[in-house]
């Protein structure tokens, strides 16, 4: 399951996000810089009014990559009580020194190493962060008005990031100026944690405060994680069953449906089943046309949409994986990505390779879910509750 991370400022911002159900309370000051501490008393003030309700975090802010500077900051906050401390790693010499010091501390509390897409991100880190017993590493952005984590990361490299964190037993999480369309695309990488601070304030405004509202929106488009709901008894947070309606999560015979189409999407990819075919990629041109469970209303943001996005990143990400020999390999790969999305019922996928002759030369196949997958069930998601990646 993926978690939700909201950057709060204090205990009132984090009272909104314990309603709303957030998943980890991270205390942070952005009219400080992108990783911004907050106040001493505003740390002990947050954990008195939710510590025990959720995981709290905490960052240190935006320190010298000095190890004793860094590991006297995040001390202050293990003493303090919070669940996790995150550290900024920013370029610099030393900073591999900052997370070997970290190491006696990381036995006592949770360290997780915050890096930055924009400012100079180095994926080898991670075996480091690793051996030094860090619970988890993120990616997150350092210019906030530079843009998002998807303009300076593709989702190809952000996959990368998050299949590295899982080899090495870390959690991997994402965050930078994401916004609500983004979290359907980044919850194909199956992160740990998603972090939002902007997409969570009134008019997007980071430095403002917190909208219930804003909230909702991001809540309602990462399904909870199961041992939350169950743990949190009448405070769970409420299904939003618009969005469950929406997402097809009860499908039934003959349900109405919408059509979502990629036309002429064109990328390179190493494919062929000729030794020569693997020297170099190729043009492949994908149509895909994808039948979706109809909204029972007008489509008013993004918890009722299939997002056209999820097609174009799936095909990105089946791209930068290893050879492929066949069309209908690829074809059939591309067809059970979007098959996996709940609200998808059927889908027609058209793949043709474009650089071998005058004309383009390629398959079209149609799959649909499965009649046992169709009928309606229980809502229920699959999850250990003994995985020891997720503080509760």
């Amino acid at each position: 399951m993926t978690l939700l991370l909201a950057s709060v400022t204090g205990p009132d911002e984090a009272e909104i996000a314990d309603r709303h159900g957030v998943d980890i309370i991270d205390l942070k000051d952005p009219r400080d810089g992108a990783f911004g501490a907050v106040a001493s008393d505003a740390v002990a003030a947050t954990l008195a009014a939710i510590g025990g309700r959720h995981p709290i975090s905490a960052v240190t802010g935006e320190l010298a990559m000095e190890p004793e500077g860094i590991v006297r900051a995040a001390s202050a906050l293990a003493d303090a009580g919070v669940d996790y401390v995150k550290v900024a790693l920013f370029p610099d010499p030393r900073r591999e020194d900052c997370i070997r010091a970290l190491a006696a501390l990381a036995r006592r509390v949770k360290v997780v190493a915050v890096m930055f897409a924009d400012h100079g991100f180095d994926a080898s880190l991670v075996s480091s962060m690793a051996q030094s017993g860090f619970a988890g590493a993120m990616l997150d952005t350092a210019r906030k008005a530079g843009g998002r984590l998807l303009d300076h990361m593709s989702i190809a490299s952000l996959g990368g990031f998050i299949d590295a964190c899982r080899r090495h037993g870390l959690m991997g999480g994402l965050a930078g100026s994401l916004e609500a369309p983004d979290v359907p695309r980044l919850l194909l990488l199956a992160p740990d944690v998603l972090g939002f601070r902007g997409a969570l304030c009134r008019d997007q405004d980071r430095t403002g405060h917190i909208d219930p509202a804003a909230v909702e929106v991001i809540r309602a488009l990462i399904p909870p994680d199961p041992r939350a709901a169950r743990a949190g008894g009448d405070d769970a947070p409420k299904v939003d069953y618009r969005l469950l309606a929406a997402r097809g999560y009860v499908v039934e015979d003959d349900v109405p449906t919408d059509r979502i189409l990629v036309r002429d999407f064109v990328t390179p990819i190493s494919i062929g089943a000729y030794r020569h075919e693997r020297e170099k990629t190729q043009n492949v041109r994908f149509n895909v046309d994808v039948a979706i469970v109809r909204s029972p209303h007008v489509a008013q943001d993004m918890r009722d949409v299939f997002s056209y996005d999820v097609v174009l990143d799936g095909i990105r990400m089946i791209a930068a994986q290893e050879h492929v020999v066949l069309v209908e390999t690829l074809a059939e790969r591309v067809a059970a990505l979007i098959l996996a999305q709940p609200r998808v019922v059927s889908v027609t996928v058209m793949v043709e390779k474009l650089d071998v002759g005058p004309g383009a030369v390629g398959v079209e196949i149609v799959r649909k879910r499965s009649a046992e997958s169709a009928k309606v069930r229980l809502l229920h998601a699959s999850g250990s509750e003994s995985d020891p990646k997720v503080a509760t």
